[in-house]
């Protein structure tokens, strides 16, 4: 598992570095001191996984998420930062991130949520979530309706998964269908609901109270 480090702090990079290199299948592709230099080693290492940082100096997180996120898909991004106020949470999931942890988060955590976004779960701190959930909740503007008239029911049944975390492995045994198939309906799913990831997604599915 191919991973980038993204902070502006050379001490958290390198304490990070330490600990995650103890795990024999990750392996560290590169260290980026701020967004620009990330999304420059992220075309250059095509890593599996950046972790990210959020307010740094020049191009910051956010915008290093927007625009890798933009063009590479494939690559996940897990924030690890200091920050959990509601504007720097929303604008991180906006701009695609796939997770969003603070700093004091143990080691065995930070590994646990490295491996589960590989998976296509989406790990949030849980001081942070509340505000996340609530914030979905407050701007609630759209009716289940409108989502049923863009998918299938079985997409629907699909997304609902989706939204509570599931995996595709775990959809496919919940629904009875092959991850080959679950994996057809989650790209229709993306697609119709024009956004770039599941988590993405599955913020719509609980603001149309899927």
């Amino acid at each position: 598992m191919k991973i980038l480090l993204c902070d502006d702090q050379a001490v958290i990079r390198d304490g990070l570095e330490m600990l995650l290199k103890l795990e024999q299948d990750f392996q560290i592709v590169g260290s980026a001191c701020d967004g620009a230099e990330a999304i420059e080693l992220a075309t250059q290492k095509q890593p599996d996984i950046i972790l990210m940082d959020l307010k740094m100096p020049g191009t910051n997180g956010i915008e290093a998420t927007r625009q890798i996120r933009a063009k590479f898909p494939h690559i996940k991004i897990l924030v690890l930062t200091t920050y959990d106020d509601d504007e720097w949470v929303f604008d991180a999931i906006r701009a695609g991130a796939s997770g969003y942890l603070l700093k004091d988060t143990s080691r065995q955590k930070i590994i646990e949520a490295i491996r589960g976004t590989m998976d296509g779960k989406f790990f949030v701190d849980p001081n942070v979530a509340g505000k996340l959930m609530n914030q979905v909740v407050t701007n609630q503007k759209q009716p289940t309706s409108l989502l049923t008239e863009k998918l299938t029911e079985r997409e629907l049944d699909v997304l609902r998964l989706i939204a509570k975390g599931f995996n595709n492995s775990d959809i496919a045994k919940q629904l009875h269908l092959s991850e080959g198939t679950v994996r057809n309906h989650v790209s229709g799913i993306l697609e119709k609901l024009s956004v770039s990831d599941r988590t993405q997604a599955a913020v719509i599915a609980i603001q149309h109270g899927l």
